[in-house]
């Protein structure tokens, strides 16, 4: 290093590093394995939210996965176009739209879970349960600190 050059923390001296590589790789297999499944996995979490519950109204959803409501029109256009989800406007207000599985979409959640749940034990299975609980308390203390809200999609 030059004399005149500020010193610089390393990238892998940053524990936000580590996450995001680790981060990386994990969401890139699940990826990977949805898509065998032609599902990406901002589909994925939109199925997992409507599975066992009948007619959610999209605004809902957006909220509790933390996205806009034009990214959930799009994502549903895609779930419809697949045959997974349906659309129905409200009996009592037309404007108003619902959302649901349809059977292939009901069919179709356990067997995306069974490759999360796959994935999950791919890169974290060698953890003990001591290991793993403590893993987990730590990154859900860090979104609770930090009042962190949208799902993590892409």
């Amino acid at each position: 290093m030059r004399p005149d050059m500020p010193t610089a923390s390393d990238l892998s001296s940053h524990l936000g590093y580590w996450l995001r590589y680790v981060s990386n790789h994990v969401s890139h297999a699940f990826a990977l394995k949805l898509g065998s499944c032609d599902v990406t996995v901002a589909e994925w979490a939109i199925l997992r939210e409507l599975y066992g519950d009948d007619h959610r109204a999209p605004s809902h959803v957006a909220h509790k996965l933390g996205l806009t409501r034009g990214a959930i029109s799009k994502l549903a256009d895609r779930l419809i176009a697949k045959g997974l989800a349906t659309r129905t406007a409200s009996a009592s207000d037309g404007r108003a739209q619902t959302l649901a599985l349809t059977a292939g979409g009901r069919r179709l959640v356990p067997k995306l879970a069974a490759l999360a749940d796959r994935n999950d034990a791919e890169f974290f299975g060698h953890l003990g349960p001591k290991q793993r609980s403590a893993v987990e308390r730590i990154l859900k203390e860090i979104v609770r600190i930090r009042g962190l809200k949208s799902t993590p999609i892409d």
